[in-house]
């Protein structure tokens, strides 16, 4: 065959692939006599419990496999491109964008704005539709390639046009429509931008988005970021606590509709609104599931009840004494600050420091944990009596690695600091466990 194929990059240990001997440089060629186009493709294709792989091996012989498999069982390999094919770029000129308020200098990684439908299937990521043709759809509809994670903003066919400078943007409604029409789950996005997609908008939007219940699953609003890097952007303006409690009001009365219509509370409220509207977190069950915690909605909730959960099952620790350093953003500091008053009742020999980090890279507005740098931590903390260590949350770092935004790695953290940083996952037995661990020097 003529085709180039798909190098593959690793082979799970004790996969089908791996009993069949395929190992990393090995190009599939075909699934069943077909060329794969990407990841859709070949999800599709390989579920079969009767399939025939042709692999070209690094020597130039080209095997040819036949399989027998559980339907849907996967083979064990990872390819060169996660996506199989070249990531699609963003066609979108969005008024908000974050990525257009990166400083210069950053890894190039970090400029690259991507729309792609397979890493919302993928990843989760959300994409705006706006870089989708009628036959991508299709494929989607064609492979039940579900959820997908779309970033509306708005249904208002103009106004999503101006906030995303894109002729094409107006068509949203129409082509959820059409996913909708074909049984496809959904998960919805709103990045609230004040003055501009607000109050009878935001009630607009979520309206005409309830009306696709059940398939649109969940739909989640969010404030729009705002770093210092916004020379020559579209005037933007952050919301005020005043603006804040409109908007918690607007989502609670859409909420109680559709618990009332449909079951479900369906809209949802990133956590930064009820801190900076000054109201307290809502209880679990106001959040259907967790569905949206990607998006910061009930992250907190959930942090809560698991670190309080796991504090009341912990195991005594008799004489256990010391102290070490929590760093966390702005947001969630008077949230850690109470966990840890609970630490202490139980423990009390034990003095965990919540240490909010100031954003001075991004900009004080950005207060979310997941945005903190290597160096604001180091210029903050040093000096400072850090105890056993310092313990932050994985999402600083860039996912599977141990590097910050700035690419500091944890390491120069270590070095710029003199103490060990302790990388947790966010989840509240982990943060316990993280917390007694370091102090009792397990970690």
């Amino acid at each position: 065959m003529k085709t180039q194929g798909h190098v593959i990059r690793s082979v799970e240990p004790e996969s089908i692939a791996a009993e069949l001997g395929l190992e990393p440089g090995d190009v599939l060629l075909s699934v069943d006599g077909r060329e794969m186009k990407d990841v859709f493709d070949y999800r599709f294709f390989t579920k079969n419990e009767e399939i025939v792989l042709l692999v070209r091996k690094e020597d130039g012989e080209e095997w040819e496999l036949e399989i027998e498999k559980d339907e849907d069982e996967d083979l064990g390999i990872e390819f060169e491109s996660g996506l199989m094919d070249d990531y699609r770029s963003c066609s979108n000129h969005c008024i908000f964008c974050f990525i257009d308020q990166n400083p210069r200098g950053m890894r190039e990684t970090l400029y690259f704005k991507d729309d792609d439908a397979r890493l919302s299937f993928l990843q989760g990521n959300y994409v705006t539709l706006t870089n989708m043709r009628n036959e991508d759809i299709d494929r989607i509809i064609a492979y039940r390639l579900q959820p997908i994670n779309i970033s509306v903003h708005t249904t208002n066919p103009e106004l999503r046009v101006k906030m995303l400078r894109n002729r094409f943007a107006g068509q949203v409604l129409e082509r959820i429509r059409r996913l909708y029409e074909a049984d496809i789950t959904m998960n919805g996005q709103i990045v609230l931008c004040r003055g501009i997609n607000d109050g009878d908008e935001l009630r607009r939007t979520i309206r005409d988005l309830s009306a696709f219940i059940p398939c649109m699953q969940s739909v989640s609003v969010v404030p729009v970021g705002l770093t210092r890097f916004r020379e020559g952007l579209y005037p933007l303006e952050p919301f005020t606590g005043e603006d804040a409690r409109e908007v918690l009001a607007i989502i609670h009365e859409e909420q109680e509709r559709c618990m009332a219509a449909h079951g479900t509370h369906f809209i949802h409220a990133g956590d930064e609104w009820y801190i900076l509207a000054g109201q307290p977190i809502p209880p679990a069950e106001s959040y259907d599931g967790y569905c949206q915690l990607e998006n910061g909605v009930g992250m907190m909730r959930l942090l809560t009840d698991e670190f309080l959960e796991a504090l009341e099952e912990a195991e005594d620790r008799e004489g256990l004494t010391g102290k070490c350093t929590i760093v966390v953003g702005m947001a969630a500091a008077d949230l850690y600050r109470d966990l840890m008053g609970r630490l202490v009742e139980k423990f009390p020999g034990i003095e965990a420091v919540v240490a909010p980090i100031r954003n001075d890279f991004f900009g004080e507005r950005i207060t979310v944990s997941g945005l903190l740098t290597g160096q604001d931590l180091i210029a903050q903390l040093t000096g400072r009596d850090l105890g056993a260590g310092i313990l932050i949350t994985s999402d600083m770092l860039r996912s599977g690695e141990d590097v910050f935004l700035d690419d500091l790695t944890v390491a120069d953290v270590e070095r710029g600091l003199g103490k060990p940083v302790v990388v947790y996952r966010r989840n509240g037995e982990e943060l316990l466990r993280a917390i007694l661990d370091t102090i009792a020097g397990v970690i």
